[in-house]
């Protein structure tokens, strides 16, 4: 029987870089086939009154010197802090969900990711998402069919089954049986989990 997650995650949830550089290697590693599931957790934080980061400088500090640290101990590049929060119009959430529907939802989101850490750029801007969907070779229109209902409805589809799982936060991972486990420091016990099911 074959082993697999749901990996749910935002392009914009900071945690959720760490999770996209070493998810794949190591579900490889375990035998687990990862399912990339876009969806938009700024609409479910929206709908529970809550932002976990805008308005506390002390809880914001503490986020970016511990992504430095988790960066450092999983061997992730990091070069400090970088603009936040982005993306207002989910316009990378929207190609990613086009992604998902065609196959190439990893290699975007790792990409998109890079451009966000690294090059310290909002992947949700149309230039920048435009040189993002050039690098991985995609066609020129990829954007104007990000932009279709058909999409839009299924970033919305997505992000209703993460709300009716009760995923509250990004990384998040599920098993076929309804576990779920939240976060990047849960990733290997998510992937242990589904090693473990008969």
């Amino acid at each position: 029987m074959s082993r697999h997650l749901d990996f749910y995650f935002f392009i914009g949830s900071t945690y959720s870089y760490l999770a996209v550089s070493r998810a794949s290697a190591l579900a490889r590693a375990a035998g687990v086939s990862l399912r990339w599931r876009p969806f938009s957790l700024r609409t479910i934080l929206r709908e529970q009154g809550n932002s976990p980061f805008l308005g506390k400088p002390d809880k914001t500090r503490y986020m970016w010197r511990d992504i430095e640290r988790r960066a450092a101990r999983a061997g992730i590049a990091f070069s400090g802090p970088t603009p936040y929060p982005i993306d207002p119009e989910s316009r990378a959430g929207h190609v990613a969900t086009l992604a998902e529907t065609e196959g190439w939802c990893e290699p975007f989101a790792r990409e998109a990711f890079r451009t966000w850490f690294l090059d310290k750029l909002d992947p949700g801007n149309p230039e920048v998402l435009a040189g993002i969907v050039a690098r991985l070779g995609q066609p020129a229109d990829t954007l104007q069919r990000s932009e279709s209902a058909d999409v839009a409805a299924r970033y919305v589809a997505n992000t209703d089954a993460a709300r009716a799982l009760g995923i509250f936060g990004s990384p998040s991972f599920v098993h076929e049986d309804g576990e779920l486990f939240w976060g990047d420091d849960r990733l290997e016990e998510a992937l242990e989990w589904a090693c473990s099911r008969p």
